[in-house]
């Protein structure tokens, strides 16, 4: 493990256990501020990635662009940044890596000059045959400068026989398998496309006269835009000087939005495919608590992704709700000598146990998901030193048993805690006094179904389940595991 690696732990003892965001895409074009809308949108998107963020924008006649590692604010809050990205169409992108290493080159959007124009590519999912397109490609002569599938798609429009560019990015995306919502920016368009299952989020917005397109609503909200609709799946949408078009290329299979972006990806105060996240949250804590009744004195939220679910808990059940646990929001780079002993802090660089509530109840913990379980143990050690007398932990998701492979970067199989034990051993393991997790009949109910359709699921809930609607080429044929060697050794 290396000293970055050591800082990154003590400074973010819970991501680990944590499904990681996908990444963040924000696009204007027609504005004169664009460049620090975009940066501001990605602000609003900083929960979907903190990797790294990049913004390119265009001018009328050049494009600009900066990339930078670490967070939107550290990097695009001074007026030389913002004043460097001219013109008025930006395109810019957070990053959490799913595909491809932690490097400067990795960062997106991706650009390249093309035999039409200069073409910015941005993109939050995963395409599944990424690996198999990048060996033919590099047999045929492409010469790659990066390591993320999204390079890919540069290379498909590249060698693309079309004339005009949305015709190019139609003919590429139709090789592509795979989750993704994707903005591209050239010198005289912005284009915008979903996969046509719909599982990655992409929603349509428009400021004054200018257009957007970005992952999630919360984004319009921080710069005054309007929400005007999701973008379809399977739709391109393309934005010029003469206005919007909409196109509809692809055959589109019944959708399958990711149904954890209502769990935990999506921001609370976003709407996500037509509802509020925060309330679709809070319906997931009143099913729980339908569900997995128990007597206790608390409803205690794990911060901050339990909380809407912990008060739907604690609405349904009648027990009284409060904040047993506080966490530290400044939480940076230690100065700390990160010794053995310091690291053994873990969560408690981030989280406390408010004592003087919990010391002789029996609480409930609620919280979004468990991954590892390792933080589940440490907070329910956490309540334990405190002084609770019961600790009750409810799980507002089904069991996570299964990897994803459409833009989440989720720990192997073999280290889900889920794939690993049944409910009453992960109880014993976490060292609860009782584990329960929401059904996945229960969920859907939560969601507005009646219950899941075994037959045509409406969500992807390939995590819970392991029903992967999209074709997985490159896992079939060992192909990702030729890409993991590339990142890992570049």
């Amino acid at each position: 493990m290396t000293d970055s690696h050591i800082f990154d732990d003590l400074c973010n003892p819970f991501d680990d256990d944590k499904l990681h965001e996908e990444c963040g895409v924000f696009g204007i074009y027609g504005h004169e501020e664009a460049a620090a809308l975009a940066a501001l949108g990605l602000h609003a998107l900083q929960h979907r990635g903190q990797e790294a963020a990049g913004i390119v924008s265009h001018d009328g006649r050049h494009f600009h662009s900066h990339k930078a590692m670490g967070k939107v604010g550290d990097n695009f809050s001074s007026e030389e940044i913002i004043g460097g990205l001219k013109g008025e169409a930006a395109l810019g992108h957070n990053r959490y890596a799913t595909t491809g290493g932690s490097v400067l080159r990795n960062i997106q959007p991706i650009f390249a000059d093309l035999a039409n124009g200069g073409l910015a590519v941005a993109h939050n999912g995963n395409l599944t045959n990424a690996s198999t397109l990048r060996k033919q490609l590099v047999t045929e002569g492409s010469i790659f400068q990066s390591t993320t599938d999204t390079e890919v798609i540069i290379h498909l429009v590249a060698n693309s026989k079309k004339m005009k560019i949305v015709d190019c990015m139609i003919d590429s995306m139709a090789k592509i398998i795979g989750a993704y919502s994707l903005v591209s920016l050239t010198s005289k368009k912005m284009i915008g496309m979903r996969d046509p299952f719909g599982v990655r989020p992409l929603v349509l917005g428009k400021l004054d006269n200018a257009y957007i397109l970005t992952s999630e609503s919360c984004a319009l909200d921080i710069i005054g835009a309007d929400f005007i609709r999701d973008v379809e799946p399977g739709e391109v949408i393309v934005v010029d000087d003469g206005g919007l078009t909409s196109l509809f290329p692809f055959t589109t299979p019944p959708k399958r939005f990711c149904i954890f972006e209502h769990i935990y990806f999506a921001r609370p105060d976003s709407v996500v495919e037509k509802r509020s996240v925060y309330d679709v949250r809070k319906d997931i804590g009143q099913q729980l608590a339908v569900e997995h009744p128990v007597e206790a004195d608390l409803v205690i939220p794990v911060p901050d992704s339990g909380t809407p679910a912990a008060i739907g808990y604690a609405e349904q059940s009648g027990i009284q709700f409060d904040l047993g646990i506080i966490r530290n929001h400044y939480v940076g780079r230690t100065f700390i000598e990160p010794t053995d002993q310091i690291r053994h802090l873990g969560v408690k660089l981030k989280l406390n146990a408010n004592r003087a509530l919990i010391k002789g109840k029996r609480v409930i913990l609620v919280d979004d998901s468990i991954v590892r379980g390792t933080t589940s143990t440490k907070i329910v050690q956490m309540m334990r030193e405190a002084g609770a007398t019961e600790v009750h932990m409810r799980i507002a998701s089904p069991p996570t048993t299964n990897s994803c492979f459409y833009g989440v970067d989720t720990p192997s199989r073999n280290k889900l805690l889920a794939a690993q034990y049944e409910v009453e051993e992960m109880c014993k393991f976490i060292g609860a006094d009782s584990l329960s997790f929401i059904s996945l009949n229960g969920l859907y109910v939560a969601m507005g179904e009646l219950e899941r359709n075994s037959e045509q699921p409406q969500y992807c809930d390939a995590c819970f389940t392991g029903d992967y609607p999209i074709e997985l080429t490159d896992q079939e044929s060992g192909m990702a595991a030729e890409l993991t060697l590339l990142t890992e050794h570049s």
